[in-house]
């Protein structure tokens, strides 16, 4: 149990306690006021005040331990209708097996010396307890809706932050001064050199920058979409990379269609770049698969794996596109993707499949 779990697990006792002690006084009051002060009287509201506060605790026990608040409002709804039948009939039962023998042996006193078990009379004893056990029910249920309610708005809001922080940082490594730099001091030689591939050159790195501006629109886009810029990033680089950066390419023209993540292939794409040919003096081979199979669209980008262990790269850009697919940091997989990322021999394997 954790300090949160432990603190309000302590708070519920002494609310709990508070709660059935008043209600035992204001019993006891009204007793006093109505009948006068009658000491079997008194043994009553202190047994059912007693039995209210072991059977609202084993409600709670019951309604956490099997997982009640989270089935819909009818599962809710006759678990806990039954909870109160039982346990109000209980406490009666109990509150009986007390009363009856201290009357006969004169232990406590009640007008005539008796009490009154029959059948509408015990009826209306079960009633009453029920109806105060509802009520607190009630009230337990719709503070512990708020609380997940407010938890749940909590853990929504710190996810929304972790991920804009993340789309920040993945912007600021996309346009970081590395590539920005790479790609003009290229352009400038090739003015020179060869003026019709300088203004390719600039389509392409105008087109791949404008991405990095409006991928936080966060709708999904199509792999269609998604491999165009790629293509216009992977032509700024061969620039750069010239014979070092060898592209293969296997894309099924049915999996164009397909939707995921806004920058999911290109993070994968820049993340082979950069942890695989980048780090090897003759390059290497980067190769590009896309498929669809059944309702999974499955994307593997591999490339020459890193020279040492454990340096195959886990930066910023993966950690954005696990946010993207609601991954945690921890896991590697939910019901929406899952995502692979291991060395395989002399290779690097990044595997990605998004559910369609």
């Amino acid at each position: 149990m954790n300090t949160r779990q432990a603190a309000r697990n302590s708070s519920f006792w002494w609310a709990n306690a508070g709660l059935w002690a008043g209600y035992l006084g204001v019993s006891i009051g009204m007793g006093i006021a109505y009948r006068g002060p009658w000491s079997g009287g008194t043994l009553i509201y202190v047994m059912v005040a007693l039995g209210l506060f072991a059977g609202s605790a084993l409600i709670r026990h019951w309604a956490l331990g099997h997982a009640w608040l989270q089935r819909d409002l009818l599962g809710l709804t006759w678990r806990m209708a039954l909870a109160v039948v039982g346990v109000a009939a209980a406490i009666q039962l109990l509150t009986a097996a007390v009363l009856l023998p201290a009357l006969a042996w004169d232990w406590v006193a009640l007008p005539g010396q008796r009490a009154y078990y029959r059948p509408v009379d015990t009826f209306n004893y079960w009633l009453s307890t029920a109806i105060v056990l509802s009520v607190w029910c009630a009230l337990w249920t719709g503070r512990r809706a708020l609380h997940r309610a407010r938890d749940s708005e909590m853990a929504h809001l710190r996810a929304e932050a972790r991920r804009a922080t993340l789309e920040h940082q993945a912007l600021r490594a996309r346009l970081n001064p590395h590539f920005v730099f790479n790609a003009l001091n290229n352009l400038r030689a090739l003015i020179n050199e060869d003026p019709a591939r300088a203004r390719d050159m600039v389509t392409h790195l105008s087109s791949t920058l404008r991405h990095a501006l409006v991928h936080t629109d966060g709708d999904w886009v199509t792999v269609a979409e998604e491999w165009r810029v790629v293509q216009d990033y992977l032509a700024v680089e061969a620039i750069h990379y010239e014979d070092r950066l060898r592209v293969r390419t296997d894309i099924d023209p049915d999996a164009l269609r397909a939707r995921l993540p806004p920058m999911a292939l290109q993070l994968l794409v820049e993340n082979a770049i950069k942890h695989g040919i980048a780090v090897h003096a003759g390059g290497g081979e980067l190769t590009i698969r896309v498929r669809r199979e059944g309702g999974w669209l499955r994307v593997e980008v591999d490339n020459p794996a890193p020279h040492e262990a454990g340096s195959e790269g886990h930066g910023i850009g993966l950690a954005y596109l696990r946010a993207q697919l609601g991954i945690d940091a921890a896991a590697s997989s939910l019901d929406r993707g899952t995502f692979l990322l291991e060395r395989q021999g002399e290779r690097m394997l990044a595997r990605l499949e998004v559910q369609q």
